[in-house]
């Protein structure tokens, strides 16, 4: 492939892939990043390579790997094209009966489709699954159409055409009022504007200028950074390209954390095909602009996700935040004005230059424009990734998207903003998602984690957790969040054990408050949200654990206790077998009773038990029951 040197020759090829394929032809689109690689797709796609070679189909029927289209919880997933029939749950021995029935018949087969819960009926094609029809799906929609290893196919849907037209249709400052008039906003977490940001950049005197992809994404359960850039690498590269154009930068940087393999291995690909066809390297498409891209492998540490704290691990120097001012734009990488922004900002450019900034502001809050890419996960039917329109409401994204929770739970909260956000209660699931609704509410959007919970999460151990999570990942460079999280955390654990004392959740308070205001990097200034959101809102539960010794969610190992009702027990067994500590005594015509000293509180023996005896039972908040004497266990 010589290089494309122009806009017209980017044209001219885009059409001669176009004519070299048939829309007609048949095409397996198997989901293949990291979430369905885990369920078993490789070994999907393998079997249906060997199939279609067993029938001697390579001339009739394509196959394509793609990146991942949101729908984790029901994979391994594919979608056949050009009837858009959406297959859930696959499996290697349907391969041959897909290729032979749907692909080639035309038939659907029934048992690997969607039902709809609410109707029983099965849902055919992918655009009618209501998880998918209540999104909005202008940055992963096209994942299950691209192979992320394939140029073409990302040229194919019109890839690198915002290239061309910001580098011969605008001039850079052109493109930085375009994207400060689009309204977009950071999607890494802090929300500040990305125009805004850029203009700041480019208006710093300097020669040498930066421009970086954050791509640690380290909050637990969000992975929408990792889907992008499994998926549709050149989207992030594309965004990643205009910016330095508009902000004159020579040099930038894909910071990706070690931890995500497919990720690197595809957007290295991705780098290495961009560069073969022109659009990086010298003189990208004849427009005499010079740039060109390393991915560096980040550590794993959740700091880096800082701005500062990235800059100096790229340096070689432990990732620890600087102080601000002076900012990246004016100093950052080698003391050099640099601009950060994360793999969801630099998808949305092509979009914004494509289509104009007032297409994209049709989207969205008067605040917040555009849409918002979610890791929907917990205690929720539909877990996966869910890309939404800014102000969507959380009941919406939970119950229409989500599916509601499963088992017939109760709603209790949701999390927004990872680690450092708040937890929603159901008072406020009518609540608009934007940046500025969250941060009143106590929370944040942060990178976009949301997790549900259900009536069987204990709050107070809940922010436990992710304080715990906290104070592991603190860099330990200021006080406030190095000792002000440890000793939250501290609190935190002794009310879960029983320990808790009176004055501990104003001293909890005050850390929280001292922590938020005064701490150096966004990690310390937002670790107390876990904490205060849920004492705002859950209050009474963290009482109930002090006053009374109680876990109202039967959560709290230290304050809970499994019990065997003596009038309810047949003797089963079931129990004792499952019982790996070997805590229940019990025998054949003898009711079984639990050693409270040796019970590890893993509640094997309440799953276990049949639900015809219902015979144990989950106590928290009072006196176990005496233990009854041998001679009065017999039964019967």
């Amino acid at each position: 492939m010589s290089k494309i040197n122009s806009p017209a020759e980017l044209e001219v090829f885009r059409k001669a892939i176009l004519s070299q394929r048939d829309p007609s032809k048949p095409c397996i689109a198997v989901c293949t990043g990291s979430g369905c690689i885990a369920l078993g797709a490789a070994k999907v796609v393998a079997a249906f390579r060997a199939e279609i070679k067993e029938l001697e189909l390579e001339d009739k029927i394509d196959i394509r790997e793609t990146g991942c289209p949101g729908f984790c919880e029901r994979g391994p997933l594919l979608v056949i094209y050009p009837d858009e029939i959406c297959y859930l749950r696959v499996q290697p021995s349907d391969a041959k009966e897909i290729i032979t029935e749907t692909a080639l018949g035309k038939k659907v087969i029934d048992r690997l489709l969607y039902v709809d819960a609410e109707t029983d009926e099965k849902v055919v094609h992918e655009s009618e699954i209501p998880f998918y029809k209540n999104q909005l799906r202008l940055l992963i929609g096209n994942n299950i159409k691209i192979d992320p290893n394939n140029i073409e196919d990302y040229l194919a849907l019109g890839g690198y055409s915002a290239l061309a037209k910001a580098l011969f249709e605008k001039g850079p400052e052109q493109v930085v009022a375009m994207v400060k008039k689009s309204g977009l906003r950071g999607r890494g977490g802090g929300g500040f504007p990305a125009g805004l940001k850029w203009e700041f950049t480019r208006n710093t005197p300097s020669e040498t200028k930066y421009v970086i992809v954050n791509a640690d994404e380290g909050d637990p359960g969000a992975f929408m950074d990792r889907a992008l850039l499994e998926g549709n690498p050149h989207s992030v590269l594309e965004g990643l390209l205009i910016g330095a154009y508009a902000i004159g930068a020579q040099v930038g940087y894909l910071y990706v954390r070690e931890e995500y393999p497919l990720a690197v291995k595809n957007v290295t690909n991705a780098l290495k095909q961009a560069e073969e066809f022109g659009f990086l390297g010298e003189n990208i498409l004849g427009s005499g602009f010079d740039f060109t891209v390393e991915v560096h492998q980040g550590a794993g540490a959740f700091v880096c996700g800082e701005e500062t704290a990235l800059i100096m691990s790229l340096e070689g120097h432990v990732g620890e935040p600087k102080s601000r001012p002076p900012f990246p734009a004016v100093k950052g990488l080698r003391g050099k004005p640099t601009n950060i922004n994360n793999v969801e900002t630099w998808a949305n450019i092509p979009l914004i230059v494509n289509q104009g900034a007032d297409a994209f502001s049709s989207v969205g809050t008067e605040g917040s424009k555009g849409t918002k890419i979610f890791s929907l996960v917990g205690k929720v039917k539909n877990t996966g990734l869910v890309e939404v329109p800014m102000g969507i409401t959380l009941r919406d994204i939970v119950y229409k998207i989500g599916g509601g929770l499963p088992d017939g739970k109760k709603f209790k909260a949701v999390q927004t903003g990872g680690p450092a956000g708040g937890c929603m209660p159901e008072s406020l699931l009518d609540m608009e998602v934007d940046f500025d609704q969250l941060t009143k509410a106590g929370s944040m959007m942060g990178s976009g984690g949301m997790i549900v919970l259900d009536e069987d999460t204990c709050m107070v151990d809940f922010a436990r957790y992710f304080l715990n999570f906290l104070a592991d990942e603190s860099c330990g460079k200021c006080v406030p969040c190095r000792e002000g999280v440890k000793q939250m955390l501290k609190i935190l654990t002794d009310i879960t054990q029983g320990h808790g004392k009176a004055g501990d959740l104003e001293l909890l308070e005050e850390l929280a408050e001292v922590a938020g205001s005064s701490a150096l990097c966004t990690l310390g200034k937002g670790a107390p949200n876990p904490a205060l959101s849920t004492l705002r809102h859950f209050r009474d539960e963290y009482e109930a654990h002090l006053n009374e010794g109680r876990c109202p969610a039967l959560s709290c190992k230290k304050l809970i206790a499994f019990t065997i009702d003596p009038n309810k027990c047949k003797a089963c067994g079931a129990c004792v077998k499952k019982c790996a500590p070997e805590a229940i005594e019990g025998g054949k015509k003898l009711i079984h009773v639990i050693d409270q000293d040796k019970c590890t509180k893993c509640g094997s023996c309440l799953e276990v038990c049949p639900a015809a005896f219902g015979a144990v039972s989950k106590i928290s908040g009072g006196p176990v029951p005496p233990a009854i004497p041998e001679e009065a266990r017999k039964i019967g």
